[in-house]
């Protein structure tokens, strides 16, 4: 069952304050003192990062029915890529084996899955809206070890992130380098290029140029929501996690034949050109994802993803690795435009600046940024191994040694193209 716990009055880095930040956050396994590992979920994912039996050793208030689709008592959408989003990788005898660590995922301030975010309650017992202090990646960072504390987890074993998930990992790295003794980054970067800034500010566009929008003010049953804004936004983002290649193989050319989704408006000259399979796979997702998550909670949190740079405060990225002592874990995809191998390169570079303990480990995949989540094959060993031997795991391996990819960790030719988590 997911629990809720109120950290308490919470200083952004904005340098507004809410009076009470409440977290949203599942715990599997058991706590002996030296095993939890935190999963970091990427921007639009949640705390439900596994189907595996959950904690019962904590005193937070419980909420039910997570795995029913919505949550019974709070109301709050888990349906979808939401549930279990990593359920391949973390679970018991898998690669984060929760019958070995303590695995803690929370749902980071900002999001919609029952942590303190635009749709939560407010102050005066309406929904925040944009009223709600924009949100940093250090935020994140923050109220994660403000509830650690509560939870009586003090060092981690091991920070882990996909995508912005990633970058959480990293800013623990930077701003707690005492508090962790191996960090994986997946699919990240130290921060994103000016061509994913781009279509993140036009996916907000969409969104913010939506009628129903509303200037940030939409709850309420009397309200549309600003649907076809989100909607757009994600159609965007998908075309980001995919690459040519997967994208050409899953849908090529193909028509899909008239009626295959919904009542969309279509242009003046459809009645002429065909509507396309890769078409009806943007907005069946679209149309799914509407409804599983709140438009301002995207704003917030690509805004956290944008504005995230490692170097920040730091002068480079070697010096904001400086004071870790622990190891570090850079795993990236050839076919992953998003966050790109030479960007993880140039993080394990960094890092081996700073005289931290690294592995850049390069996976052959032609399935874009998705790659991290349909491929659990390719994640699975390295992690099982860094999180056992650190950067000298057997399965860890760092593109400057030379030596080939594991046969286990290679990308299956076919992997599904699916509705993911992302951008970020």
């Amino acid at each position: 069952m997911t629990a809720v716990e109120s950290v308490g009055e919470f200083r952004f880095e904005c340098g507004e304050s809410v009076p009470d930040l409440t977290l949203a956050y599942e715990t599997y396994g058991e706590f002996d003192g030296d095993n939890a590992v935190l999963v970091c979920h990427a921007l639009t994912g949640s705390q439900h990062v596994s189907s595996a039996p959950r904690s019962e050793d904590h005193d937070a208030d419980a909420v039910g029915g997570s795995d029913a689709g919505k949550d019974a008592d709070t109301g709050v959408q888990t349906a979808g890529q939401a549930r279990a989003w990593w359920d391949d990788v973390v679970g018991p005898g898998k690669a984060i084996d929760t019958t070995e660590y303590y695995v803690v995922c929370v749902n980071v301030p900002g999001s919609c899955y029952g942590s303190s975010g635009p749709p939560s309650e407010g102050p005066d017992g309406e929904p925040w809206g944009t009223d709600f202090p924009p949100v940093t990646v250090g935020d994140w960072t923050r109220a994660q070890r403000r509830l650690l504390d509560r939870l009586g987890v003090g060092r981690l074993h091991a920070v882990v992130g996909g995508s912005v998930g990633g970058m959480n990992a990293l800013d623990w790295a930077a701003r707690y380098p005492d508090d962790v003794r191996r960090v994986a980054a997946v699919a990240a970067a130290a921060r994103l290029d000016t061509q994913c800034l781009s279509l993140d500010a036009i996916a907000r566009r969409a969104i913010t140029t939506d009628p129903n929008w509303n200037g940030g003010d939409y709850y309420g049953a009397d309200r549309p929501n600003p649907d076809d804004g989100l909607a757009q936004a994600r159609r965007i983002g998908h075309v980001m996690y995919l690459s040519k290649a997967s994208m050409g193989r899953k849908f090529g050319r193909r028509a899909a034949g008239r009626g295959a989704f919904g009542d969309a408006p279509s242009d003046p000259t459809a009645r002429f050109f065909p509507y396309r399979e890769v078409e009806s796979y943007l907005d069946y997702n679209a149309d799914s994802f509407t409804g599983r998550f709140d438009a301002n909670s995207y704003l917030y949190l690509t805004r956290a993803m944008d504005e995230y740079d490692l170097a920040a405060g730091h002068g480079s990225d070697a010096e904001a690795l400086a004071a870790f002592e622990g190891e570090l874990l850079s795993l990236s995809f050839t076919g992953d435009w998003h966050f790109t191998v030479e960007q993880s390169r140039a993080l394990a570079g960094a890092a081996r600046d700073a005289d931290v303990p690294t592995a850049h480990h390069v996976v052959e995949s032609d399935h874009g940024h998705d790659a991290f989540l349909v491929e659990p094959e390719s994640v699975g060993p390295p992690l099982r191994d860094f999180l056992a031997d650190g950067v000298d795991g057997r399965a860890v391996r760092d593109e400057d040694e030379g030596e080939p990819v594991e046969e286990e960790s290679r990308s299956p030719e076919r992997a599904p193209v699916h509705a993911s988590l992302f951008p970020g």
